[in-house]
């Protein structure tokens, strides 16, 4: 993606699509922190299960420590992951923390620590560490949680510096939108309502789809959200129905259209039934 927010976690009142018990690359004001969606790194999904090239990795870097404690750290680094793993986001963060302190070289334990800082609302760790992971691997998968680590941080030319960095990258069509999510998020902060909502409605992110995705749905509800804030509340309205069709379930989409209420239809005119007198 802060904790304030849907969805993923972030400080301030924060456009991005409101996070569920997952993970998602952006924080949204207002719910738990929860998003990457359940982005836990790929390789350490098997919890305290730590791959045999990480360890290999762990133990060379830690070439100088005794026996005992290159197996520690091993260890270590499979209680973060499955910290992780279960959501255990501040322990998962201390932990990949201090193991990064020993073992900075190791690409998976910076990747951990990035998350599982951002998970908990570190925002600074979580953008040292994402980016040292950045820069060993030649990977920007997670530039956008980079960027949201920075706008956390109140970074305004961080976070332009990082999504002209992913433009370059040509990502994934999920990364890429995530990170003009993001971006929109940042001018939001400050106030730049129209500008935000020029970003995403110049990519297509309002257009409707047959068979929307996740981040057709989280495109939708941004919109709707920044529409609504803007005061343009028919058109709020149109996106979060739009997500409600889709998914009723999704993010707080239903109570956002109880609070905004139905359409109002026109009022007719009474006929008069009377004849007019000269």
């Amino acid at each position: 993606m802060r904790s304030e927010s849907p969805k993923a976690k972030n400080p301030a009142p924060v456009p991005s699509a409101p996070q569920e018990p997952q993970d998602e690359w952006i924080r949204v004001d207002g719910q738990d922190k929860s998003s990457p969606e359940a982005d836990a790194p790929k390789r350490h999904r098997a919890a305290a299960d730590v791959p045999g090239d990480v360890a290999a990795a762990i133990r060379r870097s830690a070439s100088d420590a005794t026996s005992y404690r290159r197996e520690r750290l091993v260890e270590q680094m499979g209680k973060a992951a499955e910290a992780y793993t279960r959501h255990r986001y501040e322990e998962a963060a201390r932990s990949a923390g201090r193991l990064a302190g020993e073992v900075p070289d190791v690409p998976e334990v910076r990747e951990l620590a990035g998350l599982a800082a951002y998970r908990s609302g570190r925002w600074r760790p979580g953008a040292t560490h994402l980016e040292a992971y950045r820069t060993m691997k030649g990977d920007g998968q997670y530039i956008p949680i980079e960027m949201d680590c920075q706008r956390g941080i109140g970074r305004v030319r961080s976070v332009s510096t990082l999504f002209e960095l992913l433009r370059q990258e040509s990502p994934s069509p999920d990364v890429l939108a995530e990170g003009r999510l993001v971006l929109a998020g940042s001018l939001a902060d400050r106030g730049k309502l129209g500008e935000a909502i020029e970003l995403l409605e110049s990519n297509g992110a309002s257009k409707p789809r047959r068979n929307p995705g996740e981040r057709h749905l989280r495109q939708w509800y941004v919109l709707g959200d920044l529409y609504d804030r803007s005061g343009d509340v028919p058109r709020a309205r149109i996106l979060f129905s739009m997500v409600a069709e889709s998914d009723p379930n999704a993010y707080d989409v239903t109570s956002r259209l109880k609070d905004i209420g139905p359409t109002r239809k026109p009022r007719q005119r009474k006929k008069s039934g009377g004849k007019r007198t000269a």
